[in-house]
């Protein structure tokens, strides 16, 4: 093959990648959050040009209850330009409109989305928000998924107002693979609420018991992680008994614990407290305390055994830590995951005056 002919074809796949690269948007896809019957909404997509000359020649909405404006000009190299998107809602539900930009970027167009859910009267949150998470106001920074079935995929809320004098578009940062989030609105206007969806894949978690971890909600794409945008979340995943047979029940170890919680009353001058609480196998089988977890650093615990043969007791201690207390979103408690089907999630909570 012709040595010049090989070397035109790569020249000219490189210029057309290069093309197909000239459009950037800030957001493709645009989630306009719950947006008020025969209200039309405007979702506003701010692109740049990052080629050449740029020459919009033609549009295609994906319903004729789509508008879009957008510039008839030529728009130079590195310049940025918006394009407006405006539905008019007339049917409640779910929405989902696409639409196709053609221009001499490219022989492929360039597509954006805009969403959302039609009701019949927006309503603002009617909750508090009292914690701060870099510009906006939540109602919690703290989520719990709690008795959690191997197979689940439940979801938690954020609420948030955005607070500033400017508008801003959160993102969720450090997502660990077993959680994915949504923000809606995408922007989110001063003085307004949206929010924050946060769903947990049980399939993922890789032990039964507590999983912690932490995300950063920022206030744009890029936005810098810090303690003052974090919101810590923990899942428990329970061992799976479904399958056990009536017989199997009858003969499984049975734990009994000597309070339910730790009362250990006020700190006073002393910068750590310490309770026992007893642990007691009455079933009939050996009693397997396989995860002794905290949902706060703020208390350690130490378990002299962890293994019960039927009627043996072991002694569970509990030390709270006045400073690292006062820090704690989470309210002090310890998790243990056991063998027992009556019993495979025990909580103690731990209750001390501060």
């Amino acid at each position: 093959m012709n040595k010049h002919f090989i070397l035109t074809a790569v020249l000219a796949a490189a210029a057309l990648g290069a093309q197909a690269q000239r459009i950037t948007a800030k957001h493709k896809v645009i989630d306009c959050g719950n947006v008020g019957y025969e209200q039309p909404v405007t979702a506003k997509f701010e692109l740049r040009n990052k080629g050449n000359d740029l020459l919009i020649s033609q549009v295609r909405t994906s319903c004729g209850c789509t508008v879009v404006d957008y510039p008839k000009t030529i728009i130079t190299r590195g310049n940025d330009f918006t394009v407006n998107v405006t539905f008019d809602a007339r049917q409640l539900g779910h929405f989902e409109k696409e639409v196709a930009i053609y221009s001499n970027a490219s022989n492929s167009p360039v597509y954006l989305k805009m969403r959302g859910v039609v009701v019949e009267q927006v309503e603002d949150f009617k909750g508090k928000y009292p914690y701060t998470l870099g510009n906006v106001q939540t109602d919690c920074n703290d989520i719990e998924f709690d008795d959690v079935n191997v197979g689940d995929r439940p979801v938690k809320v954020v609420h948030m107002l955005n607070s500033s004098s400017q508008s801003v578009s959160p993102v969720v940062m450090h997502l660990p693979s077993y959680l994915s989030a949504t923000v809606s609105p995408t922007t989110i206007a001063p003085g307004r609420s949206g929010v924050v969806t946060i769903s947990l894949n049980s399939m993922k978690l890789h032990d039964y018991g507590l999983t912690q971890s932490s995300v950063y909600l920022g206030m744009y794409h890029g936005d810098k992680v810090s303690d003052d945008k974090e919101i810590s979340v923990s899942a428990v995943l329970l061992p799976d008994f479904k399958n056990l047979s009536e017989t199997q029940r009858q003969n499984s170890p049975q734990l009994k614990l000597s309070a339910n919680s730790l009362e250990l009353g006020s700190f006073g001058d002393k910068e750590e407290k310490s309770g026992t609480i007893v642990i007691t196998n009455q079933g009939k089988s050996k009693l397997d305390i396989s995860s002794l977890q905290m949902f706060t650093s703020a208390l350690k615990v130490r378990l002299n055994k962890s293994k019960l043969d039927p009627g043996e007791s072991a002694k569970l201690k509990i030390t709270a830590y006045k400073r690292h207390l006062k820090t704690a979103r989470s309210k002090p408690r310890v998790l243990m995951i056991t063998n027992d089907p009556e019993h495979a999630k025990v909580v103690i909570h731990v209750n001390v005056k501060q």
